[in-house]
Order: C-alpha cells, then structure tokens, then sequence
C-alpha cells in the first residue's frame, strides 16, 4: 500500500478552503475512490508527491507537456522571458512569431486569436461562427467536452433533433436551447438534424478525435461527412483540437484525416505547460474579431510572453526533432503490450491509440459513442486504476479520461508499466471471477 499520510492530510485542509479540494474536478479521485496524493515536483517522465513516492505520469497534464515535466527547452524560455517581464498588457514580438508557428503547422488555419484556455477558445470560437453565419444554434456530439461555459454544458435530449437540457445548475435553458446535441459516429442523426434544422444552424463544433469520453476514434468516412453536410447548410465547422492538436499528429488529427474545418481551436501543447488557448481559421472570418471586425472578444493576460516563449520553445523543438512521429511509435509499442497482457489475464479490454494518446476500455464491445463508453465496467476500472497506481505508475482517475505519452518515457518507463498492467489486469480478473 502506497504511504500518503502527508497527501490524506493536505486533502483534509485543502476541503476546507476549496470546493472538493480540488480546482478541477476529475483531481478529486471521486470516481476511483481514495486520496489523490499531492504533487510536489516533476521531471521527465515522472512525479513525485509530497509523501516521497515516484509515478511514471501518463497524465502529462492533460495533454501539454509533450517532450515531459521541465524540458531544459522550455525551462529556459520561461526563465529568461520572467527576466524581462511577466506581462505588458501590450503587443509582443512573440505573439507573432508563435502565431506564425500555428499557422505553418495546421494547414486550416490563416489567423490566430490567442485566449488563455480551452475553454475560452471554444466560446470564442462559437460566437465567431454566430456572428459570421448571423444564425444562433450549434451542435455538438454527446460525451465531446469543449469547456464549461453554458453553451456547450448539455446533456442530450431524447432524440436525434432534441434540443440540449443543462448539464448543471446555473446554466440557463435558454442558452441551453440552442444547443443541439447528437450521438458521435451517428450521420444519420446528424442528417437528421440539419434536414430540420439546416438554416439555423452555425455550427458543428467536433473533436475529430474525442478525448473525454476516453479516446474515441471516428469511423471511416464519418469527419468528411459532417464537413460536407456542414457546407451543404451554410454552416460553420470548428475542430476542437485543445486536445488532439499535436498529440493525434504534428498537423492536428484533422491532417490525419484530410478535414479542413473553417475554425480550429488549440491549447495544451501550445503553451508549453502554461496556460494558453488560441483560435484561428480562415482569413476572411477571422477577420470578423475585433478590432478588425465587429465580434468582440479580449483578454488582459492574452498572449502573455512567458505563454508565447513556452509555446514557441515547445512547438520548435517539436518540429526539430520530428516528436510527433516518435511518440506514435511509442504509443503503438506500450498499447500492444497492454492488450497482450489484458488478454493473457483474460479481461476484456478495447485499448485505443492515436498519436501519442490512448485508453483502456474495460468492455468486450466496440467504443463508437458516449453511450458505449459508459457501458464499460467501472468497477474493473477502478481497481485497474489503484493496482497501478500501487505500482508507481500514475493514469488519470477516470475511465472517461485519456492517457498520454511524452518523449521523456523511456524504454525502461515502457517495459515497468507493462509489467504493472500484467499485475494489475491479473487483480482485475479476480474481481471478474467473483
């Protein structure tokens, strides 16, 4: 059993002075149950608490720190840019040198807005495509996550064309009923809605490649088909890659699969590890955001130079050394050895990867949507979660959540989780028995 005297501890004082003790929800644990141990540092490939233990981190932040915790790359970016200042609320050079950074490596987009999280750019990215189409509903897929604002906080209706209901207290229905929500994978349903709906609709705002419902991966055909149905109507199409950008491939998962969306929306990786967002897409709607145009958005910490100078340190040493492309061969090598070992324990698992993200689903059926995903067993899940985490290996605490990988894993940090993941499905598989 892990020692986490000290994190049990800060868990308790952290509850009284912030809702859950936590800043994020999926931090709590809530859904695997025990004391999420308290992160004191990081390097690499791993972290270590406050209580002295050592993970292997698959979490990477969610998804930013792609070359690891402290790449001497963005370590010193950051650390001379503090020696200049940490914000101007003025216009930098560097705003336009990792703009033009973003630009060259997704090919989709011509301008960029930078904001200071995913969130952000979501919600900026939906009133662009109002302001744009003068229209005011917009769809999305039931279990894609785009950030908490109201917009896009819903559950979905009963059917294919029902309007979305809010997903928590305090968004109001009005702003809710303008959200149209349909299955992921579903083109029928899509079909659907526009044949009802077409002439009202913004936009379609995607994940090409859902990460928080765990990784689902589209079905042949299914992305070209939502950007042709989306031009058909006279609709927008956003590509949510806070996630998927330069994780799914260097050109965003919308070059893996040839999509070229009117809008995209980045964060994560961008930043190096700090907290930016950025929008963009094409010349002649971008161009409708103040003050170039009548869309007003703003942001005082917007394009900070610590964000600017992390991010164009992360983004150069990404194209240098080709880290795109590397850590897909990493991540197809540890995936393969997680199915073997699930199989050879005999627990039914379906293992998805792209880039350099994956999950482990814990069901004997396809993952296609939301609704599938929840059928996954969570109690499996959740004992797969702790036997690993006893292993020193630390995983997101959440089957709806996804893994990543980071060019500081080595060999070595590969063959040690295979062989916590051998001992953890065969726990697994007692649980099964019983």
């Amino acid at each position: 059993m892990l020692n986490l005297t000290k994190s049990t501890r800060a868990f308790a004082e952290a509850q009284e002075y912030t809702p859950g003790g936590v800043n994020s929800p999926v931090r709590s644990f809530r859904s695997v149950g025990g004391v999420p141990p308290f992160i004191q540092n990081g390097k690499g490939s791993k972290i270590y608490d406050i209580d002295g233990n050592e993970y292997i981190d698959y979490v990477m932040s969610y998804g930013p720190l792609l070359m690891g915790h402290v790449p001497d790359c963005v370590a010193k970016a950051i650390k001379a840019a503090v020696d200049r200042g940490t914000s101007y609320g003025a216009p930098t050079v560097a705003e336009i040198e990792l703009a033009k950074l973003i630009c060259k490596l997704i090919k989709s987009v011509e301008m960029v807005r930078f904001v200071n999280s995913g969130t952000e750019a979501t919600m900026s990215a939906l009133r662009l495509a109002r302001a744009y189409t003068k229209r005011e509903s917009i769809v999305k897929f039931i279990g894609c996550y785009h950030g908490h604002h109201d917009s896009l906080l819903v559950k979905a209706g009963s059917g294919a064309t029902t309007c979305g209901v809010p997903d928590s207290p305090g968004v109001p229905r009005g702003v809710a009923m303008n959200t149209i929500t349909v299955p992921f994978n579903d083109e029928t349903a899509l079909e659907a809605v526009f044949a009802e709906k077409g002439k009202e609709i913004a936009a379609v705002i995607m994940e090409p490649t859902p990460g928080n419902m765990g990784l689902v991966l589209p079905h042949d055909g299914f992305l070209d088909f939502v950007r042709k149905i989306t031009k058909k109507h006279g609709a927008l199409l956003i590509c949510d890659e806070v996630m998927s950008g330069f994780r799914g491939a260097q050109g965003g998962s919308q070059s893996l699969y040839n999509i070229d969306p009117d809008i995209t929306c980045l964060g994560k990786v961008i930043g190096g590890g700090l907290p930016v967002a950025a929008y963009g897409g094409k010349r002649e709607i971008m161009m409708m955001v103040s003050p170039a145009g009548p869309m007003y958005q703003a942001g005082t910490l917007s394009g900070n130079p610590l964000a600017m100078n992390a991010g164009i340190a992360a983004l150069t040493y990404m194209i240098e050394n080709d880290v795109c492309n590397k850590l897909t061969a990493v991540t197809a090598k540890l995936t393969a050895g997680l199915e073997k070992a699930a199989a050879e324990a005999g627990v039914p698992v379906q293992v998805h990867h792209l880039g350099s993200m994956f999950t482990v689903f814990f069901s004997d059926k396809p993952i296609t949507d939301y609704e599938s995903a929840t059928q996954c067993n969570p109690e499996a899940f959740k004992i797969y979660f702790h036997s690993m985490l006893e292993k020193g290996i630390y995983l997101p605490p959440s089957q709806f959540e996804t893994n990543f990988l980071s060019l500081a894993h080595s060999p070595e940090d590969i063959e040690k989780t295979l062989q916590a993941a051998a001992y953890s499905f065969k726990q697994v598989a007692k649980h099964l028995k019983k």
